[in-house]
């Protein structure tokens, strides 16, 4: 199995050895019989839902919401499989559309397309009820929600990036459950997620999630639109995304639903290239996890990669380099033996970097060391260099990272 990972990157170490406990053991996949013709299914025996550390769910519209209420022994399942991989030590995150069906169901407002402005007011309405209906599902079980709600800038723009992931990184570590939504109070046409599918996967990979879990009105991927063709082949596997693969996508199927399966497949795209699997199946069913786990209908896909290896050649391959940290001799040896970078190891300072931007790392020599994600402005850097990183809140007026460089934001080259 590989090495499960936390937000950029981060290895997670706690549970690595432990059994499965009651729950988990009941969540391990067992693929149905499914014969397809002319595609080729690898064998998905080896995949288990214990196998993955920290899960993101994502939940449609259509699912939580009914014709005017929220769903609530539906919910009351779901929240069951999260208490049980939550009890198993797993790490899950929730992504939840529904402020604005909810919303509009509590102002009472008609049926049909809302202008922007009046989804806004009704996402106002509706994401504090959704926010409620949530703690209330997950309080059951002694499990505490967290809200975070995002918009699309919040996951592209740096420093906001880095904020966000922190605040999800740090709800994890106190066990929450992170519930995260799209801002649809201050969303527009332009950076709004279709039904918050590629939101999910965005969150997931912020997240360093391994398994992304899409909850749909339908049961994965078909090779036509099943409603409209009786012939349609369900597609169990997805090994890689192609033209052909995208050509079966259809179109959003509720008035609930904003997304389709155009949304899930560009959410397939950007969880498998950040290393993270992704499954979509049914949640017109009670216990949708459960079911997942005792072999229901699913699609999934695949990915080579894992999130700490998609990111380390992201890192150094991907980023331009805004500044150069020169290290010492003590540093280098460091960094080689798979230890972060300290400010007391850092001897010069060049460039006009910001919190999260790529430096190069040089040796006393001026060789290149490696490349990483640095945890401060240069303006700050400049001013911890060289010294312990006790000293930091004296010298900042703020408790700032440890680490100059985290090893797990971090590529050294071999030499």
């Amino acid at each position: 199995m590989k090495r499960p990972t936390a937000p950029g990157g981060d290895v997670i170490e706690r549970g690595l050895d432990a059994k499965p406990a009651t729950m988990a053991a009941k969540l391990s996949l067992k693929m149905p019989d499914l014969k397809v013709p002319d595609l080729k299914v690898p064998d998905l025996k080896v995949l288990s839902l214990t196998d993955f550390r920290r899960i993101v769910v994502k939940v449609g519209s259509s699912l939580i919401v009914g014709a005017s209420r929220v769903d609530e022994d539906w919910l009351a399942a779901l929240a069951d499989d999260i208490a049980g991989l939550h009890g198993d030590k797993r790490d899950v995150l929730v992504v939840s559309s529904g402020a604005i069906a909810l919303g509009r169901a509590v102002l009472k407002l008609p049926k049909g397309l809302l202008k922007l402005e009046d989804s806004q007011a009704a996402a106002a309405v509706g994401q504090i009820a959704l926010a409620r209906t949530w703690t209330e599902a997950l309080s059951r079980h002694s499990i505490t929600a967290g809200q975070v709600l995002v918009t699309l800038q919040d996951t592209e723009e740096r420093r906001r990036y880095l904020n966000a992931r922190s605040t999800i990184e740090r709800l994890l570590e106190w066990r929450a459950v992170p519930v995260i939504n799209a801002n649809d109070t201050v969303a527009t046409n332009e950076i709004r997620y279709g039904d918050n599918d590629r939101l999910a996967a965005r969150v997931a990979t912020m997240a360093g999630a391994d398994l992304l879990v899409l909850l749909s009105d339908i049961d994965g991927l078909y090779d036509a639109p099943p409603g409209a063709n009786a012939d349609a082949r369900h597609i169990p596997v997805v090994e890689r995304i192609t033209g052909e693969i995208e050509g079966m996508a259809g179109a959003a199927g509720s008035e609930l639903s904003r997304g389709g399966m155009q949304t899930k497949i560009e959410a397939g795209k950007i969880a498998t290239q950040a290393g993270t699997h992704m499954v979509i199946a049914s949640g017109r069913i009670p216990h949708p996890l459960k079911a997942i786990a005792e072999g229901a209908r699913s699609t999934w896909f695949l990915t080579t990669a894992n999130p700490v290896t998609a990111r380390k050649k992201w890192i150094a391959g991907s980023l331009e380099p805004k500044g150069t940290l020169t290290i010492d001799a003590g540093a280098v040896a460091a960094l080689k033996s798979g230890r972060s970078l300290l400010p007391a190891g850092v001897i010069r300072v060049d460039g006009n970097f910001a919190r999260g931007d790529a430096v190069v790392i040089r040796g006393p020599d001026g060789a290149e060391v490696g490349r990483g994600l640095v945890a401060y402005d240069a303006a700050d850097a400049e001013k911890i260099k060289g010294r312990s990183s006790a000293d930091i809140l004296s010298i900042l007026g703020f408790s700032g990272r440890t680490e100059m460089v985290h090893r797990d934001h971090l590529v050294v080259g071999r030499g």
